[in-house]
């Protein structure tokens, strides 16, 4: 969610930073700063601003700032309303230690109180404020020390790092629940939240784990735990290039990743499809072929619209790998007591890797000894790697907050971990080979979607001021109804739902007036017949019908006000191609009512804090 920026090393232009943070924009912030140590004056100059970044830059604009080591930060408001004096980074009472921090440390009022009758005084309604002033408390001439110290104290989440006066030839980092990693470039360090901002400057990276405090000098990087033992960290390659996080032409990100999705599907894809055999070969999994040919559930979990693939994957898993699959929302599933069993299994999903609540999920499971594995789309987050086994979706970098290629990609993997684990058991050879061929037709069929774009834009203008609005779907495109809706409440922030076609008449058809828009996912499939009786039931009412449906079905235009059509694919992977109509209506309406799809408000990219 919130964005961390440090650097120590040989420039002493804090413009590199400044650079780097805006690159984590995507992510959703509502203030910003600053903090970099002047060797001149030997002091911390500090600038904060509430709201977008180019606030921040007015006021440092009238002034040259010189300094290393400096961090930078953009915070998304938990505690306190989005404002200067609650933005990052923030100080003890000498002006000596600055932080930034990433997370929600949930005993801050007790040790508030505390560092108060301490004679502390405090300026922010934030949690983060503790931390500076713990330091301050615990600093004995030894800054990791009294970091240590510090975190050894604090109960909840932090990715934080820490800047001092009193030791300026350092930045020292603390990991425990969200995401730091230190690039390691020429004579120079660059610690970060999220890869994005540091794939310009360099590639190699180390990723910092729970419980990690990194040192970090112009000349050195070392890694204690907090007991004290040192840790030698592995040195990742950072995939991507610095172009993949640029607009290349396009009005916003959104739409540029939209119409990535016949590429990054073909990356999905790549290699993995063994169409002649009917198989597919996922290499993250190779090594548990036979632990998994046990399973005999599935507990698949995940956040936001990971969720709704997830949903998908349930009926693909039970339809055609003939495993019980059940599909939890990971805020809900991490207080369950879910009954474990030693033939199940669970998959997280989280385009991030980051997802705490996703993350909190995937420790407790590994503590009760299920094994967990993963499909995620960045590589080396906390899920990739501590997860037993897993698969990459190699969609690239997504910047816009609302998925777009990364959902799509996440369907295709569902899809072959369904021939995957359908071929271990009763899937034939001839339906494996029709669902790997069929897989590979897919980029080609959403190119062909995305040439209506311009129609799906007319229509977005006609209904764009709508303050309500319903999706429907039926067996596999019910999941599909869910995410059109959030995507509109996501990026235009008008008013939908996503409902089950058949649940109109359980109540929410009290609703249907004359007028009142329903997008209805209707391909010519097993539920066809039923989802056109749902439309009867609009149209009798008043309502006005967007549907989308299979090309060469002229039958629905009689019911329809409007129609999308897709190409005609198997059951199981229409969700593929019904959800980039939907994406291209949300994205169209969001820019018809003046609103920026790349930066929603109130939403973060990666939910990080639960």
């Amino acid at each position: 969610m919130c964005g961390i920026v440090g650097y120590v090393g040989k420039s002493q232009d804090p413009r590199l930073g400044l650079e780097a943070l805006k690159r984590l924009e995507y992510r959703g912030y509502d203030s910003a700063g600053m903090a970099v140590y002047n060797p001149a004056t030997k002091s911390v100059y500090a600038v904060r601003a509430e709201g977008q970044i180019a606030e921040m830059e007015k006021k440092i604009s009238t002034r040259p700032i010189v300094g290393t080591p400096f961090i930078f930060h953009t915070r998304w408001a938990t505690h306190g309303a989005p404002s200067e004096r609650n933005a990052h980074p923030h100080q003890d009472c000498t002006g000596s230690f600055w932080v930034v921090h990433n997370g929600i440390i949930e005993n801050y009022r007790e040790l508030k109180d505390r560092l108060i009758q301490q004679g502390h005084s405090f300026t922010s309604e934030t949690d983060t404020e503790v931390i500076p002033h713990l330091i301050e408390s615990h600093y004995r001439g030894d800054l990791l020390e009294a970091v240590r110290s510090t975190v050894q104290e604090l109960e909840g989440t932090y990715g934080l790092v820490v800047l001092s006066s009193k030791e300026p030839d350092k930045l020292i980092a603390a990991r425990l629940g969200s995401p730091l990693l230190v690039g390691m470039g020429d004579g120079e360090y660059i610690i970060a939240s999220d890869a994005s901002a540091i794939v310009a400057r360099t590639k190699k990276v180390v990723y910092l784990e729970d419980g990690d405090l990194a040192v970090i000098t112009p000349e050195s990087f070392s890694l204690t735990t907090q007991g004290r033992v040192p840790r030698q960290a592995d040195v990742h390659e950072l995939e991507g290039e610095q172009e993949d996080v640029q607009k290349g032409g396009y009005a916003h990100f959104m739409q540029k990743e939209i119409h990535e999705q016949p590429d990054s599907l073909h990356n999905t894809l790549r290699g993995r499809i063994v169409a002649d055999e009917g198989l597919v070969k996922l290499g993250g999994l190779d090594d548990f072929k036979e632990q998994l040919r046990g399973i005999e559930k599935i507990h698949i979990v995940a956040c936001g619209s990971a969720y709704y693939a997830g949903l998908v994957g349930e009926y693909m898993l039970e339809e055609y790998a003939g495993i019980p699959t059940e599909v939890d929302v990971a805020s809900e599933f991490r207080y369950r007591k879910p009954v474990v069993t030693e033939k199940m299994a669970v998959l997280l999903i989280s385009q991030s890797g980051e997802t705490a609540d996703t993350i909190a999920v995937q420790k407790e499971m590994k503590q009760k000894g299920v094994p967990v594995f993963g499909i995620v789309n960045v590589v080396g987050s906390t899920i990739a790697r501590d997860s037993d086994a897993g698969v990459y979706n190699h969609a690239g970098p997504e910047i816009g907050v609302a998925t777009s290629k990364a959902f799509t990609s996440q369907l295709a993997v569902l899809a072959m971990l369904t021939v995957f684990l359908g071929r271990q058991r009763d899937m034939s050879y001839v339906f494996g080979h029709r669902i790997g061929s069929e897989l590979t037709r897919i980029p080609d069929y959403i190119s062909d979607i995305i040439k209506q774009e311009s129609a799906i834009e007319k229509i977005a203008h006609i209904y764009h001021k709508e303050p309500n609005i319903f999706f429907i779907g039926r067996k596999y495109n019910y999941p599909i109804a869910l995410e059109g809706a959030l995507k509109l409440k996501e990026i235009s922030y008008n008013h939908a739902e996503g409902l089950g076609a058949g649940e109109l008449k359980h109540g929410h058809i009290a609703l249907i007036e004359e007028g009142f828009p329903v997008v209805a996912i209707a391909p010519q499939d097993s539920v066809y017949p039923k989802m056109i009786s749902n439309m009867e039931e609009v149209k009798a009412r008043g309502g006005k019908i967007i549907a989308i449906t299979t090309e060469g079905n002229t039958d629905i235009a009689s019911l329809a006000d409007h129609v999308i059509f897709i190409p005609r694919t198997l059951e199981l992977l229409t969700p593929i191609l019904s959800v980039v109509p939907l994406q291209l209506l949300a994205y169209h309406m969001a820019v018809a009512n003046g609103r920026d799809p790349d930066k929603p408000r109130n939403l973060a990219k990666s939910v990080t804090v639960e």
